[in-house]
Order: C-alpha cells, then structure tokens, then sequence
C-alpha cells in the first residue's frame, strides 16, 4: 500500500512529509528549465543554486508567489518531481493532504488539488496553514479553548484564531520573508546608493537583520554594485539598519494581528492572553520578532521549537485524520460549515 504524503506548498520551500517516516524532504520551491525546449532541468535546491545565475536559455522560476500558484503548469511538474522522489515507483498513487494559506480563494483552491491530482496523487485534501501550525507546535486544537497563531512564511502572513478544531477568526496578508528581503533591497539602494540581490538580501536577513533593539550591535560587511559608478562596492551595515529597513513590512504584519484580536469574541482572547500567542514559520525566526508582539500586544508571544517544520508537521499529523475528511475541500473548520 503506498503511504499517505502530507506537502507544505510554500512559496519558498516545499516540505514533504511521509506518514511513518516524518519530513522526509526539505527544498526551495524553485524550478530550473531549457527555454527553448521547454525541459525541466533542475527542481529545488539544485534550481536555486542557478537563480540569478543563468544562462539565456535557462530560467530559474519560482512558480509559487505570495502563497498561491502564479504558474501551474511548473507547480504541477515540481510536485510531480517531489513526489515521485519520495515515494518512487509504486503501483498505488498516494493521498496527499497540502497546505494552504487560510485568506485562499476557490479559484486557487481548485488550482492546487488540481495540481495534485495531475502531479500523481489518488486524493488531495487542503489543510489551512495556521490550524497545520497549531497541530505541528503541539496545540490540542480540539478543545474549546482559544489559541492564537502567527504563521509567517516566505509569500504570506497567516494570523489565525484557533478553537474546537476551527478557524474563528483569520487575516492571511501577502508580507512575509519575501518583502522583508525586498525591504533590504530597497533600503540598500536608498541609502546607500547599492544594488544587492535577493540572495544577498536574504543573507543579511539571517545573520543581522533584527525587529527589536539587539544587546550587543553587530554588523555585516555587503558587497553589490554601487549605482553611482556601476563598479563593485562593500559597505558595513548594521543590525539597527537593518531594523530600520524592516519597519514598514513588520508594521503590517502587526496591524493584522491587530485586527484579528479586535475581531475576537471577549472569551477567546481570554485565554489567548492567557496561553500566549505562538509564531511559527521562517519569517518568525528574525530577530526579536516574539519581543517585538509582545511588547506590541502586552500577549507573551514564543517562537514554536521548530518553527520552519512546524506546518508540514501539522500536516503530516492530520494524515492520522484523513478518512473524516472530504476530498478537496479544506480541513475540519470549513467542513463544519458545510455540513
């Protein structure tokens, strides 16, 4: 019998997890193909490698944006690759259960349960990314008892409030890891007259980038081209820049939890402010990011364990729950309002 696969299908990486063995596959959404021919080349880490790098007849897409499919018929043959490399050749095709970000219209949603189907799966069944986060960092989501998540991942911001299997209230907004390395970018340019790229950027955001003053300033040497003179130029930009570069995407994330607690019934965000508000995803990894929500929302906020696997995991654990689902619908919190 082939094993059930449960996919986070997110715009940065793809994360693949085998019922039974647990994440068994961990790349970048990235898809390397022969413009001429129109030959997959190249799929995950070994894509990435070549974004910005290649030649003429190459392109390097990353076929997922802000959290939705912007090219299916890339998506399609990317998750047809991952799949096929975990489960290899079988007779029997896989059920698969994929993540979504919760504001997903029906449009996109048809677009990725077809995506499954073409790429090879029996069945597909969506689970919304905050409700696979709560499972994933180890929330008992089936109880009447409010929990709040902050998803952020590389195309979107999931904040969801989580009670009795179910949504409650939601806000799924397109700034993440992506706009925050676009923030750089920017920031880069105005300031000091440097052109980086999104790798440079992202470079910076792991190792400096911070939302919430640091003890100790650190700092970075950056290397790009510089505008004025079209020739190689280093600059030394600190962690208290890069905050200052980080403040207008941070600020909308903020606003959006904002405005989810504002929507949430007394009760819930009751024990919210009790049991605290969890972040998963690997936009929560920058710096300081728990400090800055909870001195924002006065809620004390922590950073799951394992913040970038937590929703494939999640995932992964729904497949115990597979047979009460309906195919290609989302998961339990929207079931409810259809039956």
């Amino acid at each position: 019998m082939s094993k059930d696969i449960g996919i986070d299908l997110g715009t940065a990486s793809v994360l693949v997890y085998v019922k039974g063995k647990g994440i068994v596959l961990n790349e970048p959404s990235v898809v390397a193909l022969d413009k001429n021919t129109g030959k997959l080349l190249r799929v995950g880490a070994e894509a990435q490698n070549m974004l910005g790098r290649t030649p003429g007849n190459i392109v390097a897409i990353r076929p997922l944006r802000d959290g939705v499919i912007s090219d299916y018929d890339m998506t399609e043959r990317m998750l047809r690759e991952f799949i096929h490399k975990v489960s290899g050749f079988s007779i029997f095709k896989p059920r698969v259960i994929i993540c979504v970000p919760s504001g997903i219209t029906e449009v996109e949603e048809r677009a990725v349960v077809d995506a499954g189907i073409q790429a090879g799966a029996r069945k597909v069944y969506l689970i919304e990314e905050p409700v696979a986060a709560a499972i994933g960092a180890g929330v008992d989501i089936s109880r009447p008892d409010g929990h709040m998540m902050v998803d952020i991942g590389g195309g979107t911001a999931d904040i969801a409030v989580i009670s009795l299997s179910g949504v409650v209230e939601s806000a799924s907004i397109k700034i993440a890891g992506d706009q925050f390395n676009e923030a750089v970018v920017k920031y880069m340019r105005r300031n000091h007259n440097l052109l980086v790229g999104e790798r440079t950027a992202e470079d910076m955001k792991k190792k400096i980038g911070c939302v919430f003053p640091k003890e100790e300033e650190e700092t970075m040497e950056v290397k790009g081209r510089c505008l004025l003179t079209g020739l190689p130029r280093s600059v030394t930009i600190s962690s208290s820049e890069m905050m200052d570069a980080f403040e207008e995407p941070v600020e909308r994330i903020l606003e959006a939890v904002h405005a989810v607690l504002e929507r949430t019934p007394p009760e819930l965000v009751a024990d919210i402010s009790l049991n605290g508000i969890i972040m998963t995803g690997g936009g929560s990894l920058v710096d300081g990011f728990d400090k800055l929500l909870t001195a924002r929302t006065g809620i004390h906020t922590v950073v799951a364990d394992d913040a970038i696997s937590c929703v494939a995991l999640g995932t992964g654990k729904s497949l115990d729950s597979l047979n009460t689902m309906m195919d290609g619908t989302m998961n339990i919190s929207r079931r409810r309002q259809m039956n």
